[in-house]
Formats: structure tokens, C-alpha cells, sequence
């Protein structure tokens, strides 16, 4: 048998997927974190292959909610390291937040669950993230909120009127 059955154009193709931060059934930090690099890796394919990138893209909007437990907003502690020894710059969670917002400790988070290859760059270069729920995406989008968005095709009369011969 072919090694090559399944592996078409199709289904190798993006789809958009939106998260909503902001809605009251939106999990932790953690667990929202694993699902989206599951779907950035492209894991819920049936055409899965480690050394292939097949995932989709990610649309994270209200990220400014973003939902951590116990105290981890004032405890966790981010660190920046420079060229210069001795010196190693950190940043609790809650500063990050008010400094460059919830998307980026969302990205971090997404980076550590990404595998450490030559693939995380790209993959989560397709992970979107937005403080509020405004986005340029609308029009990509295939899923929103857990339903496939269907898309019905313009109804053009002057199409039925032609007469074939």
C-alpha cells in the first residue's frame, strides 16, 4: 500500500480557530495553553507527523482576562538573561500584564508547551493574539466557538436564466 494515501492538498490546508479568553468558561492559563499548541502542532489530524507542519492557525482574542489560579499573578517570575554575566533581569506575571499585556504571557506559555525544534518559530508565528475581542480575522475564521461557521454562496440569478444548447 501507498505511504502516500491521505496526504493531499486538502488535507494539509490551515484552518482558523478563535479562543475567547473572555467568556466564563474559558479554562486556566495552563490548560488553554495546551490545547492551542495541540492545534497549532496540527495533533488533531489524522495526518499527524512530528517532523511536518500541519497545524492551524489560532485567534486568541480578550487576553487581558487571561485566567491564572492561586497567587501565580504575583509569584511567577519570568527571566531575561543578557550576554553579561552576572546579570539576569525578572519579571513577575502581574508587571508583564500591565507592561506589554496578557497576550504575551499567553505566547510564553504556548512556547513552552510547543516541542523544542526548528518548528516552534514558525508555529507559533500562527498564533494571534489580541487584548480586546476586535480582530482582523473574522472573514478566516472556520471555527467560532467550538461551531463550524458556514459560509452559503451568494445566490446569482442571471445563472439560472442561461440556456444551455
Amino acid at each position: 500500500m501507498s505511504q502516500t494515501i491521505g496526504r493531499t492538498r486538502l488535507a494539509y490546508s490551515r484552518a482558523w480557530h478563535h479562543v475567547s479568553l473572555a467568556s466564563p468558561t474559558t479554562p486556566s492559563l495552563g490548560r488553554l495553553a495546551s490545547r492551542i499548541a495541540i492545534l497549532l502542532m496540527g495533533k488533531h489530524k489524522p495526518i499527524w507527523d512530528p517532523s511536518t507542519d500541519c497545524g492551524d492557525y489560532v485567534v486568541a482574542t480578550g487576553c487581558n482576562d487571561v485566567l491564572v489560579t492561586g497567587k501565580k499573578k504575583e509569584q511567577k517570575m519570568y527571566y531575561k538573561r543578557t550576554t553579561r554575566p552576572g546579570v539576569m533581569k525578572s519579571l513577575s506575571m502581574e508587571s508583564m500584564i500591565r507592561k506589554w499585556g496578557g497576550g504575551e504571557v499567553l505566547k510564553r506559555a504556548v512556547r513552552g508547551m510547543l516541542p523544542k525544534n526548528r518548528l516552534r518559530d514558525k508555529r507559533l508565528d500562527r498564533l494571534k493574539v489580541f487584548e480586546g475581542e476586535a480582530h482582523p480575522y473574522r472573514t478566516n475564521l472556520m471555527r467560532f466557538e467550538g461551531r463550524i461557521r458556514r459560509v452559503e454562496p451568494e445566490f446569482k440569478p442571471e445563472v439560472l436564466k442561461q440556456t444551455s444548447i
